[in-house]
């Protein structure tokens, strides 16, 4: 629906999540907002950012070097830290219910954590390497990215079955994956440096 970037000033696309006004993307040393209507940047936050990015309404998660830092958005002060279950093949983040949702890019699994002790609640499986990961209308939904392709897939939260994929276009491959909460995706492009507002499909 809308590509943003190359920007300027920030390489690469890692992580990618939402606030419900700005989109925030992890460049590799800091995060930075956007404003998805006009495009433009706005404040970014040096901290490191190597990986994917998540929301939980009042804080930013970031991983970071096989760590999860929990971020006050307002300052950018590092709350807490959590060591991620998939270590330094950490790839996408997100939250829903309550608790945090992490990507292991190599062994293409997705673990469901608790933020607080870190303790792995559900492992879920993928037949391909796993990137973003996001939840929507109870969805799951994660990005893969395997021999310079990617696809979104549509999955049951509880055993990880594919219920319905989508394709990217030749060339445009997905890092991180975050929904707006209503009917778009914000896909990162990774070393492309882009970033891409992608309609998400209505349920049949």
């Amino acid at each position: 629906m809308r590509e943003y970037g190359p920007f300027s000033d920030a390489g690469r696309v890692n992580g990618v999540t939402f606030d419900g006004q700005l989109v925030w993307f992890a460049t590799g040393d800091r995060l930075q907002s956007l404003e998805p209507e006009t495009g433009g940047t706005g404040r970014a936050l040096e901290v490191a950012a190597d990986a994917g990015t998540a929301f939980d309404g009042h804080h930013l998660f970031q991983i970071a070097g096989g760590i999860i830092q929990k971020i006050d958005p307002r300052t950018g002060a590092i709350v807490s830290t959590l060591p991620s279950p998939a270590g330094e093949a950490s790839a996408g983040l997100t939250w829903a219910e309550g608790t945090l949702w992490v990507a292991h890019h190599h062994e293409r699994t997705i673990f469901q954590i608790d933020p607080r002790s870190g303790t792995i609640l559900r492992t879920l499986t993928s037949t391909k390497f796993v990137t973003g990961v996001t939840f929507v209308d109870g969805d799951l939904w994660h990005a893969t990215l395997e021999n310079g392709e990617s696809e979104l897939r549509r999955v049951a939260p509880d055993s990880g079955e594919v219920l319905e994929s989508l394709e990217m276009p030749e060339g445009m491959i997905v890092s991180g994956l975050e929904s707006d909460g209503r009917d778009l995706f914000y896909c990162g492009g990774g070393r492309t440096g882009k970033l891409r507002a992608v309609r998400r499909p209505a349920r049949s």
